[in-house]
């Protein structure tokens, strides 16, 4: 265990790198929707909600390999020195200094 002490894991995803996925599904989707509407009728209201259905259920594993793999690619793992993060943590504190303590 105190291998994996020496590595900090560090995730930079940020919102802008998957907007643009998210932008193509609801695109998906509206077409989805459009093609729907186009097929609705008194005699082809199944085929119009099996159309939405089947297109979401096909488009949805696309989406998560997207999602996933882009949040993959931005988990870094980086090597740290045991030594400096100790010295981070604690900083040096001149003798004079004292630390703040609630008034009461």
């Amino acid at each position: 265990m105190e291998k994996l002490d020496n590595y900090r894991i560090n995730c930079t995803l940020t919102f802008g790198d998957i907007y643009g996925q998210i932008i193509v599904w609801l695109i998906v989707i509206f077409l989805s929707l459009a093609s729907a509407l186009a097929l609705w009728s008194t005699e082809r209201q199944v085929y119009a909600l099996l159309t939405v259905g089947l297109i979401v259920v096909l488009s949805l594993p696309f989406l998560l390999f997207a999602f996933v793999t882009t949040l993959l690619n931005h988990i870094e793992v980086n090597a740290v020195d045991p030594a400096q993060e100790k010295a981070k943590a604690r900083p040096n504190r001149p003798a004079s200094q004292n630390p703040a303590r609630a008034a009461g």
